[in-house]
C-alpha cells in the first residue's frame, strides 16, 4: 500500500520505517530540511536500536523515501499518518498547533482520491472530529484559491469535494524496543466511524496482525488482537493505558517507602503481589519514578481534560505527586549517609529516563542534578549514550560529563545509579570503590546486587529494602 507519515519524530519515523520494512511504499514528510537530508543518507536522527538498519534496508529497495514536500506525500499516500509532536502547555493541556497545521495542509493538497487520515500523535480526546473539520477547512481554502484562479482566467475552476475518513490509531511503543513493539504488538486499536477506513487499516496491518513479520517465537502466537472503537474511545485508550501504568509505578513506590519504615523488602513484596494474575509483575519495580515524554504529558493532559469537564482526577494527581516526591527521596538518602552535601562530589551513573534510549525528557536525573547543585554539591555523570561531546541539554551545563565509570568514581563521595543500563552490571565495582573518597552506592533502581556491592567494598543503599 502507499503510505505517508507526516512528522519524523520518534513515532513517525519508527512507524514509517517499519511499514516500509513489511513491504509498503512509504514517504516520510518533515519540514526540517537538514533532518530530511540526514535521513536520506540513511541516518536516524534519534537513538533507537535497529532503526538505522531498517531504514537503510527499506531505502535500498526503494520502499522508503524522505521529503519536505507535503503535497508530494499527500498525493502519494492512500493512508496518511499525522505523527507530529503534541508537547505539553504550562497548564497541562496538549499543544496541538502542529496537528492543526498538518491537518489544514492535508486538506489543501487533497485530490479526488479517497484517503484515510490517521491520528498517530497522542491528541486530546475529541481530536478526530476536530481534525476532520480542519481538513475540510483546508479543502475550502484550496477551493477558494481555485475560484480566484478561475475568476482571473477563462478556465473553469476545478472545485474539489474529496472523500476521506479520520482514524485514531494510538501508538504503544516503548523507547528502546520500538521496532519490536511495532512489529509484535499485543494489540492494535483503530477508532473510526467508517468501516471502509477500518478495512483499509486492517489491510495495512495484515502482515503484523498475522505475525508474518514477527520473530520465530512470536510467529507461533495467535493473531494480534485488533480492537475497533469509535474515535473518542480510541483516543481515551492511549491516555488511560499510560495513566494506569504510571499509577502502578507510583503505587509500588509508595509501598516501597512504607517497606523501609517497617523493615520489609519491596523487591520481595513486588514479586509476591505480581504473582497474582489480577495484578501481574510488570511495572512493579520500585525506584526513582517515571519520566520520559509520555507519562508526564499524558497524565497532565488527562487531568486537564477532566478539569475541563468538571471532574477532579484525584487519583491521577496523587500518582503525579508521589512520583515527584520520589525524586527527592534520593537526596534524603544522600544526606542521611553524607550529612552536608555542600562541597561533596556526587557521581550519577546514567542520565536517560530509561535504558536503550538517548531521551532526557523529564528524566529524574535532571531534577536530582538541579537539587544537588542548589545544595552546593559538585555533580559528575556517566551515560553510555549521552557523551561529553553529545550533551547539549541546558540542565547538564553544570555537570562534569565523563567518558567512563572509572572517571565517574574517581574522588567521588557517592555514586547514584539513575538508569538501569545492562552494561552497568558488568562494571568492576571493586575497582570503582578504590577510586572513591567514600564508596557509597545509592541504587535508585534496585538494579545491582547488594551482596556483590558490599563484597566490593561499597555501602549499598537501595529503594524500599
Amino acid at each position: 500500500m502507499r503510505v505517508c507519515t507526516i512528522g519524523t519524530g520518534y513515532v513517525g519515523l519508527v512507524t514509517g520505517a517499519c511499514l516500509a520494512h513489511i513491504g509498503h511504499d512509504v514517504i516520510c514528510v518533515d519540514n526540517n530540511p537538514a533532518k530530511v537530508e540526514l535521513m536520506k543518507a540513511g541516518n536516524s536522527p534519534i537513538y533507537e536500536p535497529g532503526l538505522s538498519e531498517i531504514m537503510q534496508t527499506a531505502m535500498s529497495t526503494g520502499r522508503l523515501q524522505f521529503t519536505t514536500d507535503l503535497a508530494l506525500g499527500v498525493e502519494h499516500g492512500e493512508i496518511l499518518f499525522i505523527a507530529v509532536g503534541t508537547p505539553p502547555l504550562p497548564n497541562g493541556s496538549s499543544d496541538t498547533q502542529y496537528v492543526e497545521a498538518v491537518a489544514r495542509g492535508i486538506g489543501e493538497h487533497l485530490t479526488d482520491e479517497y484517503k484515510v487520515i490517521v491520528n498517530k500523535s497522542t491528541v486530546p480526546i475529541g481530536s478526530g472530529d476536530w481534525v476532520k473539520m480542519l481538513v475540510l477547512d483546508g479543502v475550502v481554502e484550496h477551493n477558494r484559491e481555485l475560484s480566484l484562479v478561475g475568476a482571473s482566467s477563462s478556465a473553469q475552476p476545478n472545485r474539489l469535494a474529496p472523500q476521506f475518513d479520520v482514524v485514531s490509531n494510538p501508538e504503544f511503543l516503548r523507547e528502546g524496543s520500538a521496532i519490536y513493539d511495532t512489529l509484535n504488538p499485543d494489540r492494535i486499536v483503530l477508532g473510526s466511524n467508517s468501516q471502509k477506513a477500518i478495512d483499509l487499516m486492517l489491510k495495512l496491518y495484515a502482515p503484523i496482525i498475522d505475525r508474518h513479520c514477527a520473530d520465530p517465537d512470536a510467529a507461533k502466537l495467535p493473531a494480534v488482537t485488533v480492537l475497533a472503537t469509535d474515535l473518542g474511545s480510541a483516543e481515551m485508550i492511549k491516555y488511560a493505558a499510560n495513566a494506569f501504568l504510571a499509577t502502578k509505578i507510583s503505587f509500588i513506590n509508595e509501598i516501597a517507602n512504607i517497606c523501609e519504615r517497617v523493615g520489609a523488602d519491596v523487591t520481595q513484596v513486588s514479586k509476591g503481589i505480581g504473582l497474582d494474575s489480577r495484578i501481574g509483575n510488570k511495572f512493579l519495580n520500585a525506584g526513582i519514578g517515571w519520566g520520559g515524554s509520555c507519562f508526564p504529558k499524558d497524565l497532565a493532559a488527562l487531568i486537564n481534560t477532566g478539569s475541563d469537564y468538571g471532574y477532579d482526577a484525584q487519583l491521577l494527581k496523587a500518582a503525579v505527586s508521589v512520583n515527584q516526591n520520589q525524586r527527592t527521596l534520593v537526596i534524603q538518602k544522600l544526606q542521611s549517609s553524607l550529612k552536608i552535601l555542600k562541597g561533596k562530589t556526587i557521581g550519577l551513573l546514567g542520565l536517560t529516563f530509561k535504558p536503550d534510549t538517548d531521551d532526557l525528557r523529564d528524566a529524574p536525573a535532571l531534577d536530582i542534578i538541579s537539587i544537588l547543585i542548589e545544595l552546593g554539591a559538585k555533580v559528575k555523570a556517566y551515560d553510555p549514550i549521552i557523551s561529553p561531546q553529545a550533551a547539549t541539554h541546558t540542565y547538564l551545563s553544570n555537570v562534569n560529563l565523563v567518558a567512563s565509570p572509572e572517571l565517574l568514581a574517581k574522588d567521588s563521595d557517592a555514586i547514584v545509579l539513575m538508569t538501569e543500563w545492562l552494561e552497568f552490571q558488568q562494571i568492576d565495582y571493586q575497582q570503582l570503590a578504590k577510586l572513591m573518597r567514600s564508596p557509597l552506592m545509592i541504587d535508585c533502581r534496585n538494579f545491582l546486587s547488594a551482596t556483590e556491592l558490599t563484597a566490593a567494598g561499597f555501602q549499598h543503599v537501595g529503594i524500599g529494602c
